[in-house]
């Protein structure tokens, strides 16, 4: 999995060729924390077919609120440098974002 920053988010997310997962997470969030492990798991099942990206909100915060993401955890697909789909919150388990994944593949 790629750690995104303010400098790179651009040419690895927005200008990026093909499908991009973003791991939306945050120091202080717990729940972000046990998805991890789940995502880093997609990523080596699904990482040939989809770039895994990750990003700290709280390093990043304007970059966050420019992409609209007010709560934590979510977890993004992009395609052509635009947001198509997200799972925020509670919305975010595990199998969501496997089927979420496999709409992508």
């Amino acid at each position: 999995m790629l750690l995104l920053d303010k400098g790179s988010f651009e040419a690895e997310v927005l200008k990026a060729e093909g499908t991009v997962l973003v791991d939306y997470f945050g120091d202080g969030c717990e729940p972000c924390k046990a998805l991890l492990p789940h995502i880093e798991g997609f990523s080596e099942k699904y990482g040939d077919k989809i770039k895994f990206t990750k990003l700290n909100t709280t390093a990043a915060r304007r970059l966050a609120i420019s992409q609209k993401i007010l709560g934590l955890p979510v977890i993004a697909i992009y395609k052509g440098g635009e947001k198509v789909e997200e799972l925020v919150k509670d919305d975010a388990t595990p199998e969501n974002i496997e089927a979420m994944i496999q709409k992508y593949i």
